[in-house]
Parts: structure tokens; sequence; C-alpha cells
């Protein structure tokens, strides 16, 4: 019983935590080269396919919320989870002033959670000085419902780049986590 108050706990720290840098984010991305919500949702819809419409109103949201992003990510990756889980993932990402680098990211989870998924990715981000600070480690809170396929919004964090993943995936799996997302520039099946 202790472990869940001190879950339930350690989610709203982590969640206030994360609203309380939205005024941040959105004026560091104010003074930086930074997509327009248009650019974003264009690559969506290539990207996506035929749930774009869910994405077109995903970006909507975030953008509202966080600002501009200076950077994306599009990608795919798989995760499953039994209360721990791990997940893993490949794609590109794109900066506004025209550098793509292919990037992998993985890590682990644990908390109220049962299921797996496959999903497609678009991770918006915020504050990234340059594309070689993207690989460390972002915590966050995610929370899943999915029941053969779904759309969901997460946000991690490390200092001051934030990174929003958005998923269109596929496969059942319910509940809420704790974990991060390591970036590393080859593949690795270490998720810590």
């Amino acid at each position: 019983m202790r472990i869940t108050k001190f879950l339930i706990a350690l989610g709203f720290s982590l969640v206030f935590g994360l609203s309380s840098l939205t005024a941040s984010a959105q004026q560091k991305s104010r003074n930086q080269d930074t997509f327009e919500p248009h650019e974003i949702v264009g690559a969506g819809h290539r990207f996506f396919g035929q749930v774009s419409r869910g994405l077109a109103m995903a970006v909507q949201d975030v953008t509202k919320k966080w600002g501009k992003p200076n950077a994306y990510i599009l990608g795919q990756e798989a995760s499953g989870a039994f209360f721990a889980g791990l997940r893993f993932g490949e794609g590109t990402i794109y900066t506004k002033s025209g550098t793509q680098r292919y990037v992998f990211w993985q890590g682990p989870s644990l908390g109220f959670d049962a299921g797996g998924e496959g999903a497609r990715t678009m991770m918006l981000v915020y504050n990234l000085s340059n594309v070689d600070t993207l690989y460390q480690r972002f915590a966050g809170i995610d929370g899943s419902a999915y029941f053969i396929g779904g759309f969901g919004v997460t946000a991690v964090r490390a200092g001051d780049t934030v990174i929003v993943p958005i998923r269109s995936g596929v496969g059942a799996r319910l509940g809420v986590n704790l974990g991060y997302l390591k970036f590393t520039r080859s593949s690795t099946w270490n998720p810590f």
C-alpha cells in the first residue's frame, strides 16, 4: 500500500513539475528557429496517413501548451508491460536548420500498466540547443489506453529540453507508469 501511495505522489509531482515548465518552454521557443504548427501537421500527415485528423488535433493542443518546437522526431516503437515495462524505438530527428540524424530510444517503466503496443511516433522537441544534447535520459509519466488501436500524447524532460511524444498505436494496453526514454546514437537492447 505504501508503494501505491508513493507512485501516486510521485506521479502528481512529475505532472505538476512538467506543467511548470510550460511557460519556460514557450518563452525559449520564441527565441529560436522553430517549426510552425502547419509544418508539423504536414509532416505528420505524410507520416501517419489515415489518423492525421487526430494528429492535427493533438499538435494543436500541444503547441497551445508548449509553444513551437525547434525539432521533431518521426519513428516507430514497440513496448510492453506487466507492471514493469520496456519501450524500444528508432527514427529520424529533423531540425529547423536542416539537420537530419537517425536516433534510437529505449527505456524502462514501472506502474499500474499491462499489455503491449506497436506505434508510429512523432516527438515534438523543445529547447534543443543542438542534436548532441538529445543523447541522455528524459523522465516522465505515460498513460495508455489501447484496445486494438489508439492515440496518445505524453511529455518527458531533461533539464530545459522537453520532448512530447505523440503516438498512434496498435495493440492492447491499459495503465499509467513512470519511466524514462534514453536516446542513443546506435541501437541497443539495454534500456538502462
